[in-house]
């Protein structure tokens, strides 16, 4: 390889080093997440460069954090803009920051939902019906929490 000569990919090494399935990257490029992918002058089939890699890198990156398409394009887009979108992105990362800690509550609750459901089947199995009432009551109040959080 000379020094002008760039490394390129196919789109299944794209998938293994990213993690993002190929159904994905050709989605992401059909959708505009990212720019048209060059094309093989023979085969037509999609070439990518280092900084496809990059780039791709950063969304798979993204989508692991659970970042909406819409927020990923706004993401995206502000990269570009540099220092003038980083306000913006500040917001975007913090509300999503905010949604996952709300979502790590929920499951929070849904756990101690678990554990409440495992100690009532306990106390059914020993026999001791008093505690199996109060943990039944304790399991439908939490039930009604978490059904009235994902409202």
């Amino acid at each position: 390889m000379t020094a002008s000569t760039t490394r390129t990919y196919t789109i299944r090494e794209v998938a293994t080093l990213t993690g993002l399935p190929a159904s994905t990257l050709r989605y992401y490029e059909t959708i505009g997440l990212i720019e048209p992918v060059s094309r093989g002058a023979s085969s037509g089939h999609r070439v990518y460069d280092e900084s496809d890699l990059d780039k791709l890198t950063g969304i798979a990156c993204l989508a692991a954090i659970g970042l909406s398409i819409d927020d990923m394009r706004t993401y995206v887009s502000n990269v570009r803009l540099g220092r003038d979108g980083a306000d913006e992105q500040v917001d975007l990362l913090a509300q999503h920051a905010e949604r996952l800690a709300r979502e790590a509550e929920t499951l929070a609750m849904r756990r101690r939902y678990v554990g409440i459901k495992v100690d009532y089947w306990r106390a059914v199995s020993a026999g001791d019906q008093e505690r199996a009432d109060e943990l039944g009551e304790q399991s439908l109040a939490l039930a009604d929490q978490i059904r009235d959080r994902l409202k």
